[in-house]
């Protein structure tokens, strides 16, 4: 359904540390890096699926209240890993790794960003 996502961030060099920690958690790794973008996807051969950067028309980045990213997570481990590489670099809590309402094996965590950008976890697996 999606071509790509994209989030806005006020500080590239910030946001970098805290995307290559909690995308390595999930199996991805950076594929472009430029002065006021990053990129992060499965290789380098195929297009980026996740874009940090800043805003186009160069007004400062801001959350979206009610807006959040989940990322599909193969296993509860690396849910779990999300969420501790996103609050060791610099992201915040907003939902240890557990099982949720969702389903019977919904397993998710859910962190904000440095810059309060919401993001999610989610494995479905039965584990």
């Amino acid at each position: 359904m999606f071509l790509y996502l994209t989030l806005g961030t006020n500080d590239v060099a910030r946001a970098t540390p805290f995307y290559d920690a909690v995308m390595t958690a999930l199996g991805y790794r950076r594929t472009s890096t430029e002065p006021d973008e990053i990129a992060y996807g499965q290789n380098a051969d195929k297009e980026p699926l996740l874009w940090i950067g800043r805003p186009f028309d160069e007004k400062p980045a801001s959350r979206g209240n009610g807006s959040m990213i989940a990322f599909a997570a193969a296993t509860r481990g690396a849910v779990d890993a999300f969420h501790a590489a996103g609050i060791a670099h610099g992201g915040s809590d907003e939902g240890k790794p557990g099982l949720r309402r969702y389903g019977a094996n919904f397993y998710a965590c859910y962190l904000r960003d440095p810059d309060g950008n919401k993001l999610s976890a989610v494995c479905r697996a039965a584990e």
